[in-house]
């Protein structure tokens, strides 16, 4: 018997450990759940008890004798380390190579022809942390009209603006006209409209963000699922990064408390299909700014809400937590990093612990759901025999 409903939940950014080749990324060391844990008691009964102290040492996540999931951790086999690489090798689609990066900004036959098109000149055009730059550059911003452009150590083109000064809907277009001019050897994964409000030393980003992703090819898991008529439903910014492709219903998410609250929601309008969540504050506010103790927070938040997810689920659900990356909040880098993720499979109706190892690839996991749902992608070893 197969699971009727599947529950994805992916922790955004939450890894566990380096991968080998994690030095060619700069990201020697890194260690996002293990470092934090030494850094930072941790308080993660639940996620204990699923296994997750059983997938590899981690100080005061101890490992139990009887774990109630199946456990392990995926490699990433896709070149680079961000979100559209990890989101897209989970159903299936792996990379020959990575979206280009633009550590020193972009060059001039991008911006001038962005420029060109929407009609502005702009400000900054250099990696930067996004809450740092409008900080700096947001009052000539406000005095000039001209939007903010910068990019990070992910393929991103993103443009900041504030909210009276640029309305929403024509940063959005402003976003638009750059996803059509980043095509080809520019293709960036990610176009991101950042707008934000406030006075001059006191700029706060809002929840208006909007992706702009890279269209994913044809036949991946959310096409698969669409063909056998299998319901998607998508909480956070899994619809931005499959441009909502085979997803039926979503709702976009402020938090990860409101993400949490919407898979709840969410729950209670599928009871049959994929609900696939992402919670993206462990990236978006900690991760990348090296918050160490919010992180911490975030990650015994998520854990002591597991029993009111639980309480939601029948016994012939399947729940599947993972990661995309890492984003290890103790290295100076602010950037992701090149790390296995975890993978923790539970079944109210069969909690016993089975370890399901070392997985080659994030898409072994797609390959799982979609073996559930009686369709195949192309890449990726189910272990859904395993679990059953």
């Amino acid at each position: 018997m197969n699971f009727p409903r599947v529950i994805w939940i992916v922790l955004d950014s939450v890894g566990i450990g380096e991968m080998p080749d994690a030095a060619a990324y700069g990201d020697a060391g890194s260690d996002t759940l293990g470092n934090i844990a030494r850094r930072r008691t941790l308080h993660l009964p639940n996620l204990a008890k699923l296994g997750l102290g059983n997938i590899k040492p981690l100080p005061n996540v101890d490992p139990v004798e009887r774990p109630s999931a199946a456990f392990g951790r995926c490699a990433l086999a896709s070149p680079g380390k961000d979100t559209t690489t990890g989101h897209w090798e989970m159903v299936g689609i792996h990379l020959t190579k990575p979206f280009p990066l633009y550590p020193r900004g972009f060059p001039p036959e991008i911006m001038d022809e962005f420029e060109r098109r929407i009609g502005r000149g702009t400000l900054g055009n250099y990696a930067a942390s996004g809450t740092e730059i409008i900080q700096a550059l947001g009052e000539e911003h406000m005095r000039t009209g001209k939007p903010i452009v910068y990019t990070s150590a992910d393929s991103v083109f993103q443009v900041a603006a504030h909210e009276e000064v640029i309305p929403l809907w024509e940063l959005y277009k402003i976003c638009e006209t750059a996803r059509e001019i980043l095509r080809g050897p520019f293709e960036v994964g990610r176009v991101i409209a950042r707008p934000f409000i406030g006075k001059p030393g006191a700029f706060t980003r809002t929840p208006n963000r909007h992706d702009y992703a890279v269209p994913p090819p044809q036949g991946m898991l959310l096409d698969q699922l669409e063909a056998k008529h299998v319901r998607v439903f998508s909480v956070g910014k899994i619809f931005d990064v499959f441009l909502g492709h085979g997803i039926q219903d979503h709702e976009k998410t402020k938090d990860n408390a409101d993400g949490m609250a919407k898979t709840l929601g969410a729950l209670d309008e599928l009871d049959r299909g994929l609900i696939f969540a992402n919670l993206v504050d462990f990236d978006q506010l900690y991760g990348h700014r090296n918050d160490v103790e919010g992180y911490a927070r975030a990650l015994e938040q998520f854990d002591a809400w597991l029993p009111s997810l639980y309480s939601k689920l029948s016994g012939n659900d399947l729940l599947i937590l993972t990661a995309d990356h890492g984003c290890d909040p103790t290295t100076p880098s602010t950037d992701h990093s090149r790390e296995y993720v975890p993978l923790i499979a539970y079944r109210p109706r069969k909690q016993e612990g089975v370890n399901l190892g070392l997985r080659q690839t994030l898409s072994d996991i797609g390959q799982t759901v979609a073996e559930n749902f009686g369709t195949k992608i192309s890449e990726g070893t189910s272990f859904l025999r395993e679990i059953m």
